[in-house]
């Protein structure tokens, strides 16, 4: 499990949305209509037991930040008529083509394979979307990345442990997207 790093909490340039903001975007946009959705429900889906917070967790007062960020750009309005300490979130109409656009977005770093990429994939699954055809196309995207991070120019040179790391974690990170592309 991972924690929110201030990188997170920064715009995708892709998407426009940080992890945190897209992951709060989609969790609001994939509880049914008729049923009120609030910030703690958010809260414990994002906390480190929580069924994305095993991938990535978000603390309280982060994921509220988020919830004022989609507020603030008009994804969501905050129903002031209900109890003030539950206060229901509301989605707007840009909410449901937003959401998909970043489930739909691959990422543009083989860092961000371990936390953006698998809570996109996670939300993907729980959404009933298509998990081999997106990680075929976001290993096509970082195909570049790969061939340039897995033949570093001394691949056997034990003084430069990090070029040595990034050639075994490219090669497997390659390898996870290949095994989950072929997977149906």
């Amino acid at each position: 499990m991972s924690r929110c790093g201030y990188r997170d909490c920064m715009a995708d340039t892709a998407t426009g949305l940080a992890l945190a903001d897209g992951a709060c975007l989609c969790l609001i946009d994939e509880a049914p209509p008729t049923q009120p959705v609030h910030g703690w429900e958010l809260v414990r889906q994002l906390a480190p037991e929580g069924s994305l917070g095993r991938i990535w967790s978000l603390s309280r007062a982060l994921t509220y930040r988020s919830l004022e960020r989609l507020a603030s750009d008009g994804f969501i309005v905050r129903d002031d008529t209900t109890d003030a300490r539950r206060r229901h979130l509301r989605t707007t109409p840009r909410v449901h083509d937003a959401a998909l656009h970043w489930l739909n977005t691959p990422v543009e770093h083989v860092r961000d394979l371990r936390t953006t990429f698998l809570v996109i994939i996670e939300l993907r699954r729980r959404r009933g979307l298509a998990v081999a055809e997106f990680a075929a196309r976001q290993r096509d995207v970082l195909t570049p990345a790969f061939t340039a991070l897995a033949n570093p120019a001394h691949p056997h040179d034990d003084a430069d442990p990090v070029a040595r790391w990034r050639h075994h974690s490219t090669r497997a990170a390659h390898s996870f997207l290949t095994e989950l592309a072929t997977q149906q």
